[in-house]
């Protein structure tokens, strides 16, 4: 196993690169007050957050301005994104997700089944934030490799406590 399995970072900080359109937004704010490296750019599609050190994207979204800009503006924006973003999540957020939303997402789903973009509803900013860092944690090297050993080591320990694993060792044995 790796060294260091098991053990776990009491807090976790990373780099985020964020659209210069989110600079003012709530989201923003509690990145920066949980102590996480918020840098700012123009040259990422409006409302991205980008984990580069996970290698995973988000472009954030509200489903009203989804309704009311149309779906093929959206659509040529999710594609450019998905294009450069080879991890890359579609945050759609509503107060309430009622069923002109769940309709927009599903088509939305629809239209882009099979590329690398997975579409997650919220309802509010706390929610989105919580949401990215999870996923930004679990995806980067250190995490991951430690995820990976904590799952060999369950694994190792279901197949040692296992009776059938038992009763198929004694069948060997009175077999040989």
């Amino acid at each position: 196993m790796t060294e260091g399995c098991g053990q776990e970072q009491t807090r976790w900080i990373t780099t985020i690169i964020m659209s210069t359109a989110l600079q003012d937004h709530e989201i923003s704010t509690v990145l920066q007050r949980q102590h996480h490296r918020v840098r700012y750019s123009e040259s990422v599609e409006t409302g991205s957050v980008i984990f580069p050190l996970s290698g995973i994207a988000f472009i954030l979204s509200d489903t009203q301005d989804l309704l009311r800009t149309g779906e093929e503006e959206f659509s040529k924006r999710i594609q450019k994104f998905i294009n450069i973003h080879r991890n890359s999540f579609l945050v759609l957020s509503a107060a309430l997700h009622g069923p002109e939303e769940w309709s927009a997402m599903f088509r939305i789903q629809r239209r882009f089944l099979g590329s690398n973009l997975r579409v997650i509803p919220v309802h509010n900013p706390a929610e989105t934030v919580k949401l990215m860092l999870t996923m930004a944690k679990i995806t980067s090297k250190p995490q991951a490799d430690d995820t990976r050993c904590k799952m060999e080591m369950t694994k190792a320990q279901i197949i040692e406590k296992s009776p059938v694993w038992k009763m198929l060792q004694e069948y060997q044995l009175h077999c040989n």
